[in-house]
């Protein structure tokens, strides 16, 4: 990613501030975290020499910023893998991902991940944290994610997330019937056994989920999802919670049997659907460079769109 070399110079009110908080001022677009990395690292010299980050800045000043990219991470190369592109422009990617793709390489899955198909679209995101991925689907959950392709969109969409103010919705298919939609309040954490797993646990942190009925099945329902906060397993952890699980989730929903006096080629369509039914369907949020809210959708994939015709075909 070619280096960007920014200049400012100190203007009468902030001279005195630490190099650090002056630039935080100057530069709103970086978190002061990576700020303070690049001035540790002597990326940024100030009338041509290093400062440390508490050194006082004197008006007219001039401060020189290395714009750098992270450090490469282990599995971070390209690789062609298709990827269903719905939008992308110079500061942001949106994708609509496929159930079964990992986000991110990890341990038993060292490639062939989300990132790579990424870094194989978009090279210059090998200079953004992460290939730019600033929020996480679990690998059988399909649907929109965003992407960052530049520091400044990845620093502007982790605090838009961060403030709530990315809006994320969700259609999962869940085993039991409403009388209404509702919210659910419950804090989440480590699960105190499995510690792989995520659980309601009063010492969690706050995760709020909403949901609405869209379709009603004979013992099934169909659910408009809305995060308010992004946890991880959030919405599969609290369906779990009130006793309605997603379809398909072995993790949080156990084995679940099928209802009584469900035709034969439902009950072996809910035994066999492979995965966790539930889709990321809509997603909006505020540009980072324009400041225009933008709003993409993706219906749910075959797999799920099969499932509620037959559930909608029974008696």
């Amino acid at each position: 990613m070619p280096m960007q070399k920014p200049t400012f110079v100190v203007p009468p009110e902030l001279g005195g501030k630490r190099l650090d908080q002056a630039l935080a001022l100057l530069c709103p677009e970086y978190s002061r975290a990576r700020l303070q990395s690049w001035i540790r690292g002597g990326r940024v010299t100030v009338d041509g020499g290093a400062r440390r980050q508490r050194d006082p800045v004197r008006a007219g000043e001039h401060i020189i910023l290395e714009c750098a990219g992270e450090p490469p991470q282990a599995g971070s190369v390209g690789q062609d893998i298709p990827l269903d592109v719905l939008y992308e422009d110079r500061a942001i990617i949106v994708v609509n991902k496929p159930a079964g793709l990992v986000v991110h390489p990890g341990a038993g899955n060292p490639d062939r991940t989300l990132m790579n198909a990424l870094l194989h679209h978009a090279p210059e995101l090998q200079g953004v944290p992460r290939a730019g991925i600033v929020q996480r689907l679990d690998k059988d959950t399909s649907g929109i994610m965003v992407i960052a392709r530049t520091l400044p969109a990845h620093t502007w969409l982790v605090r838009r997330l961060k403030d709530r103010k990315v809006r994320r919705e969700y259609r999962a298919i869940v085993i039991g019937t409403f009388a209404a939609g509702g919210r659910i309040d419950a804090p989440i954490g480590r699960h105190r056994i499995d510690r792989k797993r995520m659980a309601v646990a009063p010492a969690g942190r706050p995760a709020v989920t909403h949901y609405r009925i869209l379709q009603r099945f004979r013992a099934h329902s169909y659910l408009q999802v809305i995060l308010e906060t992004g946890r991880t397993h959030q919405i599969r952890v609290h369906l779990a919670h009130i006793r309605h699980p997603v379809v398909g989730d072995r993790v949080y929903g156990g084995q679940q049997p099928a209802p009584k006096n469900l035709s034969d080629t439902l009950r072996e369509a809910l035994r066999a659907f492979p995965r966790q039914a539930l889709h990321a369907s809509d997603l909006s949020l505020a540009h980072p460079e324009t400041g225009k809210e933008m709003k993409w959708s993706a219906p749910p994939p075959f797999d799920m769109q099969t499932l509620l015709k037959l559930l909608a075909d029974e008696p």
